[in-house]
């Protein structure tokens, strides 16, 4: 099954995120299918940043978002 999820990037105590489109059995920071998007909750507001095209085709096709993606693609709106 394929997730659209969040994969964790920056240092320590400074997380910074890309929205991928994985396979839901690879681990969190795996073999990613396509990046869509960034997340940043370090800046304030935080910062989002997504491909809606392609967030609309890869749900599409079945991708299920996670719920923290979901409450993502919410606040993007």
């Amino acid at each position: 099954m394929v997730k659209i999820r969040l994969q964790r990037q920056g240092a320590k105590k400074a997380p910074f995120y890309h929205i991928v489109v994985a396979d839901s059995r690879t681990s969190r920071d795996g073999k990613v299918i396509e990046k869509i998007g960034t997340y940043d909750p370090m800046t304030d507001p935080s910062t989002i940043v997504l491909d809606k095209e392609k967030l609309e085709k890869w749900i599409k096709n079945g991708a299920k978002p996670t719920d923290s993606v979901k409450s993502l693609i919410e606040r993007a709106k």
